[in-house]
């Protein structure tokens, strides 16, 4: 029998991160944030000097990047030369060239394979765009998160706070998430969009318990446990 996988999906700053880590802990998932991984390979673009817009060079390059996988913390680690790369992948910068690299097809199928390598390190909950329509779509637990622009933009506003990185007002935060929910519901290559079957859940006026409470609740009926 496989690893069982669930599958988050949604806009920046619906709360996936959040739900999923949660969701992990109480069911004993690991944690998988596939975003990160195409912020690693934004990161390593802008590092060669590879202009991010062009996808030629960046679908070149790709391959060239060096990620392995450990279980850390009950998380799916990735680290990049042997070393996690932490809020370097965080920055306003990469926030402005993640979404052209994210859509070349070459990164996502190598993404891709990695995610769906991760199946053998344990049960996953995985967050991020095409998660349960792509990368894992026969999985019975497949959730789409989302919240309105506002809520979006101060929960990522917050988080940059916390972290010292905040660069941008909540507004030009808004407006950096909504371009970017643009691109990824446009792009041709696994636009982000709501997965057939799945459940899809505002969370604009939910407490983060209660998101957890329906996930779980859906998680583990889906998997007769």
């Amino acid at each position: 029998m496989k690893n069982r996988v669930i599958a988050i999906d949604g806009p920046s700053g619906a709360g996936k991160s959040t739900i999923a880590k949660g969701i992990g802990k109480r069911m004993g998932f690991l944690h998988v944030d596939s975003g990160s991984l195409y912020r690693i390979m934004t990161l390593a673009a802008i590092k060669a000097g590879i202009d991010c817009n062009d996808e030629a060079a960046v679908a070149a390059g790709c391959d060239k990047v060096d990620v392995r996988f450990v279980v850390k913390d009950g998380a799916v680690a990735a680290l990049v030369e042997g070393k996690e790369p932490g809020d370097a992948i965080r920055t306003a910068e990469i926030n402005a060239h993640v979404s052209p690299v994210s859509k070349v097809p070459e990164v996502r199928e190598r993404i891709n394979i990695w995610l769906r390598g991760m199946r053998e390190l344990g049960d996953i909950v995985v967050e991020g765009r095409d998660i349960g329509s792509v990368v894992f779509p026969d999985t019975p637990a497949r959730f789409f998160l989302n919240a309105s622009a506002e809520a979006r933009a101060i929960r990522r506003h917050l988080e940059e706070v916390a972290k010292g990185i905040a660069t941008q007002t909540v507004e030009e935060v808004k407006a950096s998430l909504l371009n970017r929910d643009k691109i990824d519901s446009s792009r041709k290559t696994a636009p982000l969009k709501i997965p057939e079957g799945a459940i899809v859940i505002d969370s604009t006026n939910l407490s983060i318990e209660e998101v957890l409470d329906i996930v779980e609740k859906n998680a583990r009926a889906a998997f007769g446990i």
